[in-house]
């Protein structure tokens, strides 16, 4: 288990947190720019050192203990390949660091060449390959000592949307597969969903709220986090009480409003997104949105049905 209780200060920023990561979970830290989520992972990989506080992992206090010594492994954005080295090169390097036999060391490269798709491109540079070939050589590299610890610092920001969407899946099965510990670093909330056990938001240095990430998404803490997250329908005490609800900050999530119901409403704005379409909707005075696979055209009149059951209070 990894088990964090640290303190680090900047001039205008500070990071508190405590935070635990069981073994063979992998936990996103998800929030925006200047949350301190790099400076966390920087933290447990001994980049930096903190004001106060520990590092532990397997009982082990890793907080005096220097990067090399922690037996971390490390997956950088902008991937850090060697260029002068061959894909089997880049990812046998950490092998050779930790003086594996050489059979072993073979065998261990050969292995994740198959797994991550890359035996064809064994003997190559890796200027010679595309962006999601150097991203598989990286997370080779960084698993090739089979690391009990793994940090990913936004593994798939480089890329484009394409080839995003089609590493995601591959990550996530790869980190499944190997079984490994680790902990992810992204502002995207699709990517902390789909490879995440758990998330925890993060704000301004500190921690808003932990779970799983149907858990989390369904009911955010605060208005902030559900904004973060992506909701649109967030109603103020007096919108609340324009729809009939308590006069308090309240989340609509999707399931909560759809089409066809006693209530009337205005369309005022539609998307069309191909599979589906959006629809901002005026209800009582209060501006709405939601989607359907179709629907009405704008200033059409459409009929609505909240669902009382799914509406979601907020703190604060």
């Amino acid at each position: 288990m990894l088990a964090l209780a640290v303190r680090k200060a900047f001039p205008g920023f500070r990071l508190e947190i405590a935070l635990e990561v069981q073994e063979g979970e992998v936990l996103a830290l998800l929030g925006p720019s200047g949350s301190g989520k790099s400076t966390l992972l920087k933290l447990v990989a001994g980049l930096l050192q903190p004001d106060a506080g520990s590092v532990r992992f397997g009982g082990l206090d890793l907080t005096s203990l220097p990067p090399e010594r922690r037996k971390v492994g490390f997956l950088f954005q902008d991937y850090a390949l060697f260029p002068h080295l061959t894909v089997a090169e880049n990812i046998a390097f950490g092998l050779l660091e930790a003086r594996w036999p050489k059979a072993a060391r073979e065998e261990r490269v050969k292995e994740l060449l198959a797994r991550m798709e890359l035996t064809p491109h064994a003997g190559k540079r890796p200027q010679e390959l595309s962006g999601g070939e150097q991203q598989r050589v990286a997370l080779a590299r960084a698993l090739a000592p089979k690391p009990r610890l793994l940090l990913l610092d936004e593994p798939l920001g480089a890329l484009d949307l394409r080839l995003r969407e089609e590493l995601l899946l591959f990550l996530r099965r790869t980190l499944r597969e190997e079984g490994v510990t680790a902990l992810l670093v992204t502002h995207d909330q699709e990517e902390a969903f789909l490879l995440a056990h758990r998330v925890a938001l993060l704000r301004e240095g500190r921690i808003v709220q932990v779970g799983r990430p149907e858990e989390v998404y369904a009911h955010p803490k605060d208005p902030w986090a559900a904004r973060f997250l992506g909701h649109k329908n967030l109603l103020s005490p007096e919108e609340s009480q324009a729809l009939g609800l308590p006069p308090k900050a309240h989340l609509l999530p999707p399931k909560a409003l759809s089409l066809g119901g006693p209530l009337e409403g205005v369309v005022e704005e539609r998307l069309f997104f191909g599979p589906r379409v959006g629809l901002w909707v005026r209800l009582g005075g209060v501006r709405l949105y939601l989607e359907a696979q179709e629907g009405p055209r704008e200033g059409e009149r459409v009929g609505l049905h909240l669902d009382a059951f799914q509406v979601v209070t907020l703190e604060g």
